[in-house]
């Protein structure tokens, strides 16, 4: 992908936290930054927990009660939505920005038929008369469902696969034409094969629709051949962020090379090759309302050193648009 000059979106020194009932205070993100092009898609990896999707929530402002941005700029097309009025906000959500959850049995309404909510986006963002607002949800529906576009805009959610309601999805968030695309975990819950039909739908989307995307994942596997460049989170700081053929094939971070290393390897044809366990990261994910200083994951590091413990490391260039938060790298 060429970079251009000018980012779709630009994320500077994004600081997230939730407040607990306690009072107490926990940073969900710290000083987040990372570019996007046009037409680029940036792959988000990391655990459970890392932050992955309260980057999702914080940029588009829809964090919960409990949640609040305390500092940084998140500029798309020019406008920072940190400051945007809740009108340019309800303009930019669904019109600008699409955004895909992760669980599309809770977005979708289970009362209401499929055509009657894809436009409902529509009428939404757009001035449209009742015959050109069917025409153009039946022709949403017919780019993700070609075959049987009639039948599921009849039907209610209950009555598709989970695998149908998320391509539902897709033409919810495609619906409008947006310059950019947010999927948080889309094919967590989908088994291997419509995984693979989902990341199909993606790669169409953005050979014919020149669409943005992040895409957000615990899954290595999902990014490869998809993303252009891929962001490594751990506990709401980036430890990793560059090419994708580069970072899956030549990690930097002890923590992306370690995720990595958890993943099952390629079934042998061998079918007396003994059994191998999966390997795992061992300790646990730090507990970020401690406010411990030092790098975040210095305890679980096999590669640490004294002063991983004492101070947190800035991120440093590890190659052509490759960039690395670890001593290993610094000076």
């Amino acid at each position: 992908m060429v970079q251009c000059m000018t980012p779709l979106l630009g994320v500077q020194n994004l600081h997230v936290s939730y407040s607990a009932r306690s009072g107490e205070v926990c940073p969900a993100l710290a000083g987040v930054n990372f570019s996007l092009n046009p037409g680029e898609i940036l792959g988000v990896l990391g655990e459970s927990g890392s932050g992955k999707s309260t980057l999702a929530s914080a940029l588009l402002r829809l964090l919960p009660p409990n949640g609040k941005i305390e500092k940084g700029s998140v500029l798309f097309e020019g406008k920072n939505l940190l400051e945007a009025s809740a009108h340019d906000l309800r303009r930019i959500r669904g019109g600008r920005i699409g955004l895909i959850f992760q669980e599309p049995t809770s977005s979708l309404h289970p009362t209401l038929q499929i055509g009657r909510q894809v436009g409902d986006v529509l009428a939404a963002h757009e001035n449209l008369d009742r015959l050109a607002l069917q025409q153009k949800t039946s022709r949403l529906l017919a780019s993700v469902f070609p075959a049987d576009a009639a039948r599921i805009s009849r039907s209610y959610p209950h009555e598709l696969s989970g695998g149908q309601r998320q391509r539902v999805l897709i033409a919810q968030a495609t619906a409008c034409s947006p310059s950019l695309i947010i999927a948080d975990e889309p094919t967590a819950s989908l088994d291997p094969t419509t995984q693979h039909e989902i990341v199909q739908l993606f790669r169409a989307l953005r050979h014919n629709l020149s669409i943005a995307m992040i895409l957000i994942t615990h899954n290595p596997a999902l990014l490869a051949g998809l993303a252009d460049r891929i962001l490594v989170l751990y506990a709401g700081r980036v430890a990793e962020i560059g090419p994708t053929s580069r970072v899956l094939s030549s990690p930097q971070h002890p923590y992306t090379a370690a995720l990595l290393r958890c993943l099952p390897s390629h079934l042998s044809d061998d079918h007396a090759a003994p059994k191998t366990r999966l390997n795992v990261i061992p300790g646990d994910s730090p507990d970020l309302s401690s406010h411990a200083s030092g790098c975040q994951f210095e305890p679980r590091c096999t590669e640490r050193m004294e002063v991983c413990s004492l101070n947190e490391p800035a991120a440093v260039t590890s190659g052509e648009l490759h960039e690395v938060s670890c001593f290993k790298f610094a000076g």
